[in-house]
């Protein structure tokens, strides 16, 4: 038997043991865009990181099972306190994330002291605490445009999104320098030699891209919106300016249409770090089990409550 046999049926095995696992501990599986085939195949919801947690919290499942990065776990459990919240991979963190601390924040509000603060869904339990309001990739234009034009603007933490937010809603607008390694990898250059390699594709790029391969694109979207866009699209071929883990979605929904990375480099090795083996041991042990501490998780929801009452 071939070796890619033998894991075959090894990940079918474990498939139905998971199933079996998660109907056992009345669970609910949750996989990000980015996570591998194999996970967003036994997952009940793909999706955007608030938008899975938001999903969770309508279920009547006692434990959430979050295949994604740490930040994505804890907006499960500030939204759902009362559920058992577990994170496979323990050590699968957001760079960008961390790219900021609560306190990094509290010295830099201390510059602005009557600034609003909009944090980026891509953020800690403690950054959102000390925010005024959340947003994500999908919604912030909506979010930055109720706020009073009066307003005084700080957004973390990245620079990228920051700088799409400013162009988007001409406001000015004092951005953290933090980024997204795996979007910010992607060059102007990467760009051309894709559309010289396809030139009858459109270019879909996520906003945390650098502005320059943001100037280049036919269309700048969120997951989600790239998605949606590439289904109601009549175009036929795509470029994809985002992690490699959207494609197989692509795919899945728009039979018939073609999918090109813009660089096959896009990959997130947080996001890849989550496997059948890891997920399976999870629910076997219902470990890495991710909370917050309910002064934070009460100050974070409320930045994330502004939001959702906006949008």
């Amino acid at each position: 038997m071939l070796m890619d046999e033998r894991n075959l049926g090894k990940h079918d095995r474990l498939k139905e043991e998971i199933k079996r696992l998660k109907e056992q501990r009345r669970a609910v599986i949750l996989s990000h865009y980015y996570q591998r085939p194999e996970i967003q195949e036994v997952a009940d919801f793909v999706g955007d990181s608030l938008e899975l947690s938001r999903q969770a919290a309508r279920t009547d499942a006692q434990v959430i099972v979050f295949c994604g990065v740490h930040f994505m776990a804890e907006s499960a459990a500030i939204l759902s306190p009362e559920k058992i919240v577990l994170l496979p991979e323990e050590n699968a963190g957001c760079p960008m994330a961390e790219m900021i601390t609560a306190v990094d924040l509290e010295r830099w509000k201390s510059s602005f002291p009557r600034a609003t603060v909009v944090c980026y869904v891509n953020t800690s339990a403690e950054v959102k605490a000390q925010s005024d309001i959340a947003c994500t990739s999908a919604n912030v234009v909506k979010v930055i445009s109720a706020l009073s034009p009066e307003e005084n603007i700080l957004f973390v933490p990245d620079k990228n999104l920051g700088a799409y937010i400013a162009r988007q809603t001409d406001r000015k607008i004092h951005v953290w320098e933090g980024y997204c390694p795996t979007h910010d990898k992607l060059t102007r250059e990467d760009i051309l030699a894709a559309r010289q390699e396809h030139p009858d594709a459109l270019v879909l790029v996520h906003p945390e891209c650098r502005p320059e391969v943001v100037e280049l694109a036919d269309q700048v979207a969120s997951t989600s919106g790239i998605l949606r866009f590439a289904r109601e699209s009549a175009a036929k071929k795509f470029i994809i300016g985002t992690e490699t883990g959207i494609l197989y979605q692509l795919s899945k929904q728009c039979p018939g249409k073609e999918f090109y990375p813009a660089a096959p480099k896009m990959i997130c090795p947080n996001m890849k770090a989550t496997t059948l083996e890891k997920l399976h041991r999870s629910l076997a042990t219902l470990e890495p089990k991710i909370t917050v501490p309910p002064e934070i998780r009460e100050k974070a929801l409320k930045s994330l409550e502004r939001m959702l009452a906006i949008v």
